[in-house]
């Protein structure tokens, strides 16, 4: 049996995660939830992520940290971001730094599960629509 692919949800926002991680579920993905960059990085259970969602502006370390630091660290997994301050900028320099996709807060659901199948090259037998 394939193994499901757990999604890592790095935001301040609880209400944010929480929708966030629900929608991951209903798609057939599991999810963990982290309330920072920090936590994620302090987190065992990172090496289960198959891809980060994560939070822009966040307080202490922001989400294009994150970015960096988990390239540093050696960890290969797809990073995508979503913010509710949209700024072209930063999501040029999110792009550039290789993440797999950049959201506007609220994000299209059917989008979003998209870049994800994409990100981790994963064939889904029913594709949103």
């Amino acid at each position: 049996m394939p193994k499901i692919p757990m999604i890592a949800i790095v935001d301040d926002d609880e209400a944010v995660r929480t929708s966030t991680a629900n929608l991951m579920r209903s798609f057939g993905f599991a999810a963990n939830l982290f309330a920072s960059g920090e936590e994620l990085l302090r987190s065992p259970r990172l090496a289960d992520a198959c891809c980060v969602i994560t939070d822009v502006q966040m307080p202490g370390m922001n989400g294009l940290e994150l970015q960096t630091l988990l390239s540093a660290r050696g960890h290969t997994v797809p990073v995508i971001f979503i913010t509710a301050y949209p700024e072209e900028r930063i999501r040029q320099n999110a792009l550039a730094a290789g993440a797999a996709g950049f959201f506007y807060k609220p994000f299209d659901a059917v989008a979003m599960i998209r870049c994800i199948d994409n990100a981790l090259n994963w064939p889904r037998e029913n594709k949103p629509e």
